[in-house]
């Protein structure tokens, strides 16, 4: 079979918006992601979110019916823990600012997590509901003193039932401002994680919702990258991203790993959009004609009934 994900032999796929969203899968994931095992294309599930240990994901994943095991998870956690491992010493103090999941995964590389600025070598900084005013001002207090800091990840929301809430970024960014300095990140947008994720992978495929972390992580790694309409990122901010966030393929949800990612039936020309077929393909054919003329915001109109549909649907009219 010649489709998209005939060209790779591992999927790093992102989790929220991605491949579910709140308690429910994303419709159609899990059949895209066991169609790719059984077709022996493994999958490694990749997140920013450092608050969970990968059992506690695999078995969220594993309930909602994706063929996960925590060998399959790869988390900011791991990621940050392994960064501060490369440059520590055994038995360096690290100041963590997080879950029990975080200092667990410090422990393991040898490094001793601790709870005050005293003695500090290192900060690390992940999502936590629980980190308060005192924690900052320690973590500011160690940074200040010239301690390794590394963040999990800089996402400034973190999507919730209620709507977006404040993200690890947004608490980063009270230690940034308190000490005019910048940590080190592990998760998307900068490669390590994905790096880490995609070692023993001749064609790996970087999969997510959001074109300033997966896409743009990806993209930083030197990877391939599918955009997915089915969460954050908008068919508007797709077509005008910037090039570090421009994704190499896209499409409408995980059902394009079966599909060819064209797009058959539309032409762009003066930014007019005439044709007929899909909308996701229309969407492929602005973006390949207006990243080509350099990009930046974008004023599309349509010629036919086909092309006003199609432009409704993806957000453009």
């Amino acid at each position: 079979m010649s489709d998209l994900l005939s060209g790779f032999d591992l999927l790093l796929a992102d989790l929220d918006g991605t491949l579910y969203a709140g308690r429910d899968a994303v419709p159609g994931a899990v059949e895209a992601i066991r169609g790719a095992a059984e077709r022996g294309v493994r999958t490694a599930y990749v997140t920013n979110n450092a608050s969970r240990t990968p059992d506690d994901v695999a078995a969220h994943l594993a309930e909602l019916g994706f063929p996960a095991s925590p060998e399959d998870v790869r988390t900011s956690s791991q990621a940050g823990a392994a960064l501060l491992a490369e440059q520590l010493p055994a038995g360096a103090k690290v100041l963590v600012l997080g879950t029990a999941a975080l200092r667990a995964e410090v422990a393991q590389r040898g490094l001793t997590p601790i709870d005050t600025a005293d003695g500090a070598d290192a900060v690390i900084h992940g999502h936590s509901p629980d980190t308060g005013w005192r924690q900052l001002a320690e973590a500011t207090l160690a940074v200040r003193a010239g301690a390794v800091w590394v963040a999990t990840n800089i996402d400034p929301t973190l999507p919730t039932d209620r709507g977006p809430m404040p993200g690890n970024g947004s608490m980063v960014g009270v230690v940034r401002i308190a000490t005019g300095l910048t940590p080190q990140v592990a998760g998307k947008p900068a490669p390590t994680l994905l790096s880490q994720a995609a070692e023993g992978a001749e064609r790996p495929l970087v999969i997510g919702d959001r074109l300033d972390t997966d896409i743009e992580g990806g993209n930083a790694a030197g990877l391939p990258t599918l955009l997915v309409l089915t969460g954050v990122s908008t068919a508007r901010e797709a077509l005008e991203a910037v090039p570090e966030q421009r994704p190499t393929f896209v499409g409408a949800d995980l059902a394009v790993l079966t599909e060819d990612p064209g797009t058959d039936g539309w032409t762009v020309s003066d930014g007019v959009l005439s044709g007929d077929g899909e909308p996701v393909a229309a969407l492929r054919a602005l973006c390949a004609v207006h990243w080509a003329a350099g990009g930046g915001p974008a004023v599309v109109r349509a010629e036919g009934e086909a092309a006003r549909r199609a432009l409704d649907s993806l957000g453009l009219a």
